[in-house]
Order: C-alpha cells, then structure tokens, then sequence
C-alpha cells in the first residue's frame, strides 16, 4: 500500500513538474496611478526577477507552482501578489509611511551644540531644521566643511583634484528611502553631481579628456552666475579594453551577515562576473579572523567556478580587513598584466577591527601598493555600522573609485552600464586649476569638492595624488560666482592688497573671464601632461542652458538643501523639482525620474518637520 501512495505521489509531482511556465505582464502604479518604474517583481524565493521600465511595465515568467509575486521598489511598502488565472496583472504600491517619533527638532534662542549619532552638530538660533536621528547607529563620516567665497582679487587660482566617486548619492538615497534626512556629512555635493551621466563631446585629439564649459544664472541666488566644467574622458569600446587582473576582496566578518551585505554582495559580484572575458581573469580573497585565498585566479570564461565559489562565502568572525588588503595586493602582483588592468576591487561595510586598521596605517599601506601599478576600488555595502570615512580615502589613496551600492539596481549601474568607466582607466591624477579674471568676477566658491582641494603649488607636483577617469567618465564641477560690479551679502570682507596693485581696466579688455588648466598622467606614465582652455565672459540664460546645465545644477541644489547650506539662498524642493524635470533628456535607466521622487521624500520630512515646529 505504501508503495503504490509513493508511485501515485511521484506521478502526481511528475505531471505538475511537466506544466508549462506561465509568462506575466502588468504594471505597477502608485495609489495616485502614476507608473513605478525600476520596481522589481520576483517570485517568492527570488529566483525569477524583472524590472519595471519607464511606464511602470514588466514581463515575467514564472514556474506554472508559482502562486504569488513579491513586488518591491524605492520609496514603497513592499508588496505580495497572489497569482490568478489572469496573465495580465495591475498592481499598485502604497507609498513608504515616514516613521513615526524620529524627528527631533532643535532649535532655541541661542547656538547650541545638539548631539545626533551621527556627529555633533551645531545648529544657529532659529534654525527650525530636522535632525533626523539614527537610533543604534555608529556610521562615520569625514567632517566637511563648506568652501565660501573667495575674492578674486585676492585669491584668483583655485585648485583641486577631480572625482568620479558616486557612493555619496546612493548612501543619501538610502537615507531618504528609510524616511529619515542623512547625516550632514554624509552630503558630499560633488558626488551627488556625478552620478549622472551627462552627454559632453568625446574626446578628440591627443588628450584623453576634453573640457566643455557653460556660464548661466544661479536658479537660487539672484544676480550670481554659475560656471559649469565638464569633462568626458574617451570611451574605449569594450572589445578594444585591455585585460584584467581584478582580485576580489571580500569583507566575511560578522558584521556582513545582513541581507543588504554579503547576500547583495553577492549579487552584485555575478553581474561582474557576467561581463568578464576569456583574457580576463579573476581571484577571490575573503578575511574576517584570519584571510585567506578563496579562488585562485581564474579565467573569465569560467563563470559558474568563480560564482559557485562566491555563493559559498558566508558571514562570521571579526574583520582583519589589513590582512586581507596584503594578501589581495600579493596576489595581484604576483599575477601582473604588463599592459593589463590591475586591480584589487575591496567590498566592505568598512568595519576593520583586526590587524592593520586605523585609517592612518591602512592609508600609508594603500599609497604604497598603488606604486605597484595595481588600482583600488572599493564598493560599499551595508547600514548602521557603516564607515564611509574608511572605504572613500582607501579608493582615493589607492587610485580607484568608491561606489556606495544599495541595492541590485546599483550593482548593476556599477557593473554593467558603467563597466570600462569603473575598471578601466584612461588618465589617472588629474588636477584642475581655474585663474579667474577679477574685472569679471568679485568672488568665486566651488560648489562641493572639499575633500578634493589642493594647495595651488600641488597642481605641479607630480608626487601629488589626485582623482582617476575611467572609460567613458565624465566628471562635472560648479563655481557659483558674484559678477563683478554687483554688491552681494556674500563678497567676503577683506582689505585691499598694499603690494599688489592691478589696474583692473586693463584687465577688462579681454573677453576671458577664467582660464582652465588641466594636468593628468597616462596610467602607464609617472610624468604628468599639462593643457588649457580659456573660457569668455559669455553667460546663457538658465531656460537657454544645455540640459547637461539644468539637471546638474538641480542636484547641486538639491545638495544645498539637504546640508541646509548658508549659500543656499532662495533655494526649494519645488525649485529642484521643476528644474530637474524639464531636463530629463532621455533617461533610459531612470536615474533622473528617482531623483525626482527622493526629492519629494525629503520634502515631505522636511514638511512634517515644519508642522511640528508649528504645532
């Protein structure tokens, strides 16, 4: 008897196993019916995924068992699906509920110093901002303080190094999505900026990198202009990419055991690995208590040997994140590609607590492997112990870059869309420094960038480490400017030069409102190239700028606001939201349409913050 019911059970699987899979299609909108798009539909286990596009629509096709969908997407409350006859499927998302009891409002007739888990942050009288408090939280962050104005009379050159980092505006997203505004230092504008590609003219000539320039009006500060620098390094075509020689470092400890840690490391290294090629090849080294090799180096094309041996990685122990670095940076030397990309790609809620960890020894350990030839790039994972200060100066001392990745949507930005900007150099410590004519301009600030100054004399040594542009990068800066002949509360005050006398009708007779000098190395080469472009005093309107302009000039403010800047002038949520909707261009991934909706989230924190004031 018991033989036949196992027979009969067996059949009974064998004929369900044999049920063609189903195919799905729907959309998914919001409660006012607008499309979600980037959401992502899965079945129960995760396995089976799609994307929504642009409209909200997705297609799917699941196993005929399946009987519901997860949906989940930035700003709403996760949803399940149960599954019908129907093939076609509307669903619609409930936005994300602000939590309740997190906002703590800070303002008194006097300056005082109110303590966030963050930082200590002082706060001027009748500030009526919101400190959005982490509870349990011991992320750390670099302070940054805000570049003012300089006088051009004064101080005429600027300098400073360029950055292609990104992880400053993921890390905000992440804030955002969690209801809460970020930690003021956690705002780096600059990276903001850059996240977004912009369509500047490719490089031509003998130079990897051009320079495209704009000059327009401040959409916060009436009467001041804004200077925008772009700069796009060549694209190499991904057949014609060198080699690599990438070494995966894979931070096990303990602290990775969250689902937002190694399991999304984990789907994020398999996008890499997907685009791997025969020619490259690829080693895995993993620390926690002690460091070990995980995966020799291995060839691209053996892409289920290189991901079977990353499922197999699990979370446990403490972080001997120096260790690890030593023993990453051995391998990819002893398996140096002459003319190949090196690189040691480090993941990590940079948490180092073993070994070599303060960020001083970890600094002088980075700056000396980098004279091997072999890049670091670090990617960052994880909430709540996050050390964002680590991973960005171990990128920047290592001459890689620093992205933030918090979520499979990242990752594959990161690894996929971006793939030779993220891995292959084209033109490492570039410099940039901007001599400004005073008959034109009173006084100049460089909008974000305060971990990139450099001293002028900096700008020729070439002992001096600086930013690195990748394949396709484009890097955009924004100088706010007070024309000259216009008073302004923000004209520093200082006294006139004794010594140095300038007759500044003679230097109004030359169209040139700045002058920009560019130095950069080829990635083989140790001798910086030096070239410029001379910009004229010839100033658009905002409506007549570029879309490159507009968008980048939205971020930039929607920065300001969330550093609650003292240059942000008469800058809005409703401002940054107009300006960056009318310059979306094409938008094919729809970073700038997500843009949009973290603005409105950080709006409505910022609203309920007001109406408790009020109240």
């Amino acid at each position: 008897m018991k033989g036949k019911i196992v027979i009969l059970l067996a059949l009974f699987l064998s004929a369900f196993a044999l049920l063609p899979d189903r195919t799905l299609t729907g959309i998914v909108r919001d409660t006012r019916q607008n499309p979600v798009a980037r959401a992502i539909v899965s079945t129960k286990d995760g396995k089976v995924r799609a994307m929504t596009d642009n409209a909200g629509k997705f297609k799917i096709t699941v196993p005929a068992y399946s009987k519901s969908l997860q949906v989940v997407a930035a700003g709403f409350v996760s949803k399940q699906v149960p599954l019908t006859a129907a093939n076609d499927i509307q669903i619609e998302l409930q936005p994300q509920p602000l939590p309740p009891g997190d906002v703590n409002i800070a303002y008194e007739s006097a300056p005082k110093q109110v303590t966030s888990d963050f930082a200590t942050m002082s706060v001027p009288a009748g500030n009526a901002r919101t400190l959005i408090r982490q509870q349990a939280n011991t992320e750390n962050y670099k302070v940054i303080n805000e570049t003012g104005f300089q006088n051009a009379r004064q101080q005429a050159v600027t300098t400073f190094s360029v950055d292609v980092d990104r992880a400053s505006y993921s890390n905000v997203r992440r804030f955002l999505n969690a209801g809460k505004l970020p930690p003021v230092d956690a705002i780096r504008i600059e990276e903001m900026i850059n996240y977004f590609d912009y369509s500047y003219p490719q490089a031509k000539g003998e130079h990897p990198v051009a320079i495209h320039t704009e000059l327009t009006d401040s959409p916060w500060n009436k009467g001041l202009k804004l200077l925008h620098i772009g700069m796009q390094a060549k694209t190499i075509p991904t057949e014609n990419l060198p080699a690599s020689n990438l070494v995966f470092l894979i931070d096990v400890s303990g602290s990775m055991t969250d689902e937002n840690k190694l399991p999304l490391l984990k789907q994020a290294f398999k996008l890499l690995v997907d685009q791997l090629r025969e020619k490259d090849q690829i080693a895995i080294v993993a620390y926690a208590g002690a460091a070990g090799t995980i995966l020799p180096p291995t060839s691209g094309k053996e892409k289920v040997k290189i991901k079977t041996a990353l499922d197999e990685l699990e979370a446990g122990g403490s972080t001997a994140g120096g260790e690890g670095i030593q023993l990453a940076y051995k391998l990819a030397k002893d398996h140096f590609l002459p003319k190949g990309n090196n690189r040691v790609i480090l993941a990590t809620d940079g948490d180092f607590n073993v070994g070599v960890s303060s960020e001083g020894d970890l600094q002088r350990l980075i700056e000396e492997k980098r004279k091997d030839g072999i890049y670091l790039s670090v990617m960052g994972f994880g909430m709540g112990n996050y050390k964002d200060n680590l991973a960005e100066t171990l990128a920047d001392k290592g001459n890689g870059n620093y992205a933030y990745i918090d979520n499979i949507q990242e990752a594959q930005k990161e690894f996929v869309h971006e793939f030779g900007g993220t891995l292959f150099t084209v033109a490492k410590d570039v410099k940039i420094q901007i001599e400004f004519n005073p008959a034109h301009v009173q006084a100049y600030r460089l909008i974000g960038y305060e971990n990139r100054a450099l001293k002028n004399e900096e700008f020729h040594d070439d002992k001096k480490d600086a930013g690195e542009m990748g394949s396709g990068h484009t890097v955009t800066a924004i100088y706010e400017i007070v024309p000259a002949g216009i008073q302004h509360a923000y004209l520093p005050k200082t006294d006139d030069l004794k010594y140095q006398k300038t007759n500044i009708s003679d230097l109004g007779k030359t169209e040139e409102m700045l002058t920009i000098k560019v130095r950069y190395k080829k990635p083989d080469k140790n001798e910086s190239v030096l070239f410029d472009l001379p910009v004229k005093n010839a100033s658009k309107s905002l409506q007549a700028s570029s879309e490159n302009v507009r968008f980048a000039s939205a971020v930039a403010q929607f920065g300001l606001l969330l550093r609650n800047s003292e240059f942000k002038g008469n800058a809005s949520y409703a401002n940054v939201i107009n300006l960056a909707k009318g310059a979306f261009g094409k938008d094919e991934e729809g970073y700038r349409s997500e843009f949009v909706k973290l603005v409105k989230i950080a709006q409505a924190i910022d609203n309920r913050a007001e109406t408790a004031i009020k109240e």
